[in-house]
């Protein structure tokens, strides 16, 4: 069943070398002790009213990822622009504060790659350079949040053919290594626009489920049935309405 979010609106600030670390390996991958968040990242700070969507979000994902077995989730929306990162970025923030999940929020974003930018990470070649192999160690590329349950992948822009990065033996490999991470941890992945390209499509088939993020007063329902049916027969496990003002809704 497709449930939605009243998130925010965005504008109103709203085990070795190349293996995927574990949370509890911490020391294998850089901290980052003082990051320059965003003023769009309200999910580390429940006291901040913008963060209470996004709680609330949370809780909603965590009852079906139990219902399901879900572990790998993809975060998409049907056109650019209708603040999937933002929604992925929080979400990542917010399921860190509970002590019992592990989260890891990957940017597969390859032609936009904003995850980076949102928590003030640009340190790393990103993922992107894993997935062309200029990288040869995916534990470069994450870097830990501090004083959070967070690990971030972020990426760079890459000037090949992502389409071909999405099916390549890399990120085989890197959605292997993601399976086999502890099994409190919930790896979330920043995808593309359904309709920017066929990357979505490609990794969604390998992923346990998505969420779509659509943009209220936008994105209209020829668009997200579109979408849908791309993305079929990956497990849809909900809708998140971005950008709500008419107050509190049912996620």
């Amino acid at each position: 069943m497709d449930r939605h979010s009243n998130a925010p609106r965005e504008a109103q600030g709203l085990p070795g070398a190349g293996a995927w670390p574990p949370l509890a390996g911490i020391g294998q991958v850089a901290v980052v002790s003082e990051p320059d968040l965003s003023p769009k990242l309200v999910g580390f700070d429940s006291k901040d009213v913008r963060s209470r969507p996004f709680n609330l979000l949370r809780a909603q994902l965590i009852k079906k990822l139990t219902e399901t077995g879900a572990r790998l989730v993809g975060i998409t929306s049907p056109a650019p622009n209708a603040g999937k990162s933002f929604v992925a970025s929080n979400l990542a923030a917010s399921l860190s504060q509970l002590s019992n999940k592990k989260v890891y929020l990957v940017d597969l974003d390859l032609r936009r790659a904003s995850i980076g930018e949102i928590f003030g990470i640009n340190d790393t070649a990103g993922v992107g350079s894993f997935l062309t192999e200029s990288t040869e160690a995916l534990v470069d590329v994450g870097r830990q949040i501090a004083k959070t349950n967070l690990t971030v992948y972020p990426t760079r822009k890459v000037d090949v053919s992502s389409s071909e990065l999405m099916v390549s033996s890399r990120m085989d490999s890197l959605l292997s290594r993601a399976r086999a991470l502890e099994p409190e941890a919930i790896i979330l992945f920043d995808l593309p626009p359904v309709f920017a390209n066929d990357d979505a499509m490609l990794v969604a088939e390998k992923l346990d489920g998505v969420l779509v993020v659509v943009e209220q007063g936008v994105t209209n329902k020829k668009q997200l049935q579109g979408a849908l049916q791309l993305l079929h027969p990956t497990p849809v496990l909900g809708t998140i309405l971005n950008r709500f003002d008419g107050g509190t809704t049912d996620i």
